[in-house]
């Protein structure tokens, strides 16, 4: 058997040792104007494809024509895994500027890491006015890293504010690399179903009010949320989640298989090399999951018979 990694990935170094810095001491880094308005566009175009079912995709069946784009997505918190079936989202997951990004920042706090970036997640959120926000949290809880290597690239689709919704974070609550309690919230009219982080002081939040256009990178570790959209504007946002590549990813642990071996390859090497790439590569399923905070039912879609 070959266990030579791939091909190298090469992306452009795009911030500076200050900014890496940064994000190492407070755990997110805010880069204005990474993409273009011409390539935000194409992304709530897309977005407007998938609600109204426009890929083969099981949950995202098609929708009667006269239902408008708005009312398409206005029924819509949050598509996970959109990149499974759209080439657009895909191609953003493997966007040069926010991997180059990724390759300086993704396991900056590891003294000989490469550079070596890869992708296992994509979450496509709309947030339409009054949808509900997600309740203070570590994405690390979902998706272990080995390494504390998971990162999320936030990418802002509108102008995000405190009235519509936009991110809070815990500036350094990375950095002991501690995993923060869930339980069930109280406040379900202010955030969705998911669970909340407790058991630390939150009046150091800050809230990260950003452009259309902006990146916002933030460490598995951080916490954070967001709040209710009390706006009247979505808050759009694509989030993809990313690891070091030398990290194996135990995001789930299959019947039968060793915690210490389990590896997840359902995964999209963006940059550097994949040393596991001798394993192989999981295909990705053609149904992606749909999040919703308000009732569907008066959107049916299109009789598949």
């Amino acid at each position: 058997m070959n266990f030579e990694p791939n091909a190298l990935i090469e992306v452009p170094k795009i911030i500076s040792d200050e900014q890496i810095q940064s994000f190492i001491q407070d755990g997110y880094l805010v880069v204005p104007d990474l993409l273009s308005l011409d390539e935000v566009e194409e992304l709530r175009q897309d977005t407007v494809t998938l609600a109204k079912g426009g890929y083969p995709c099981d949950s995202l069946q098609p929708l009667p024509e006269e239902i408008a784009d708005d009312e398409a997505v206005g029924r819509i918190l949050c598509i996970h895994q959109p990149h499974f079936v759209s080439p657009i989202i895909e191609k953003y997951v493997k966007h040069p500027k926010i991997c180059g990004i990724l390759s300086q920042i993704t396991a900056a706090h590891l003294p000989y890491w490469d550079g070596s970036v890869k992708c296992m997640q994509s979450m496509l959120f709309v947030k339409p006015p009054d949808f509900q926000g997600q309740a203070w949290h570590q994405d690390e809880f979902y998706i272990p890293t080995r390494d504390r290597s998971l990162i999320g690239a936030w990418t802002a689709m509108d102008d995000a504010t405190i009235e519509n919704g936009c991110l809070w974070v815990l500036p350094g609550s990375h950095r002991r690399g501690y995993l923060y309690p869930q339980r069930y919230h109280e406040d379900p009219d202010e955030f969705d179903f998911a669970w909340e982080s407790y058991g630390f002081d939150d009046t150091d939040e800050v809230p990260v009010e950003v452009t259309t256009g902006t990146l916002v990178f933030f460490n598995g570790y951080l916490l954070h949320r967001s709040r209710k959209n009390r706006g009247d504007t979505y808050r759009r946002v694509l989030v993809n989640h990313y690891c070091n590549s030398w990290s194996l990813l135990p995001w789930s642990i299959q019947d039968g298989e060793r915690p210490a071996s389990a590896d997840r390859r359902c995964i999209i090497p963006v940059s550097g090399v994949d040393p596991y790439a001798w394993k192989g590569y999981d295909p990705p399923s053609n149904n992606v999951s749909l999040r919703t905070c308000k009732a569907v039912d008066e959107l049916e879609p299109l009789d598949a018979s």
